[in-house]
């Protein structure tokens, strides 16, 4: 009964629950937040909140963090100049969420950091807070790109993926 349960949960939201949690007009305030962060250092961030795994997904048994290597690559996270993109997902049918960085900041950052980003994005999700859970994990891994990425006098950053969430 609990795959059955979960499988329902998964095949009934969709990207019009997730539009609900989060308006156009928020929405439309955490990418302008991804436009602002990216200015002040040379790394990209994606965020991506999908609401249910795709059937096929489910069949295979994906695990939500399997699910998130691959939009990484499908969102093409991994395909940056100096290595430094960073997804953030979520996957609302099972409440898990995932914050993945690509090798060359994942090499500089410890796992301590980003579990404590990801427990407090939690919290602010549990509390049904989503755009300012979103805000404080995009102001989070912007000044970790910053500090290890940062724009040098008279440089900017060359907007290498597209800023806009991801509603799946």
């Amino acid at each position: 009964m609990n795959t059955l349960t979960r499988w329902m949960r998964h095949l009934w939201l969709d990207e019009a629950n997730v539009r609900h949690l989060i308006t156009r007009e928020g929405l439309a305030r955490l990418e302008a937040r991804v436009q602002a962060s990216e200015s002040r250092h040379r790394g990209e961030l994606r965020l991506c909140i999908e609401g249910g795994l795709p059937a096929q997904a489910l069949w295979s048994g994906t695990t939500s963090r399997e699910r998130a290597i691959e939009l990484f690559s499908e969102l093409r996270v991994w395909d940056t100049e100096h290595n430094n993109g960073v997804l953030i997902y979520l996957q609302l049918a099972d409440h898990r969420i995932e914050v993945l960085a690509d090798r060359g900041l994942m090499q500089q950052v410890p796992d301590a950091v980003w579990q404590d980003m990801t427990d407090a994005l939690g919290q602010h999700l549990q509390a049904g807070h989503f755009e300012a859970g979103l805000t404080q994990a995009i102001d989070q891994v912007g000044a970790l790109l910053h500090v290890h990425y940062p724009l040098v006098a008279g440089q900017t950053n060359i907007d290498e993926l597209p800023n806009a969430v991801v509603l799946l």
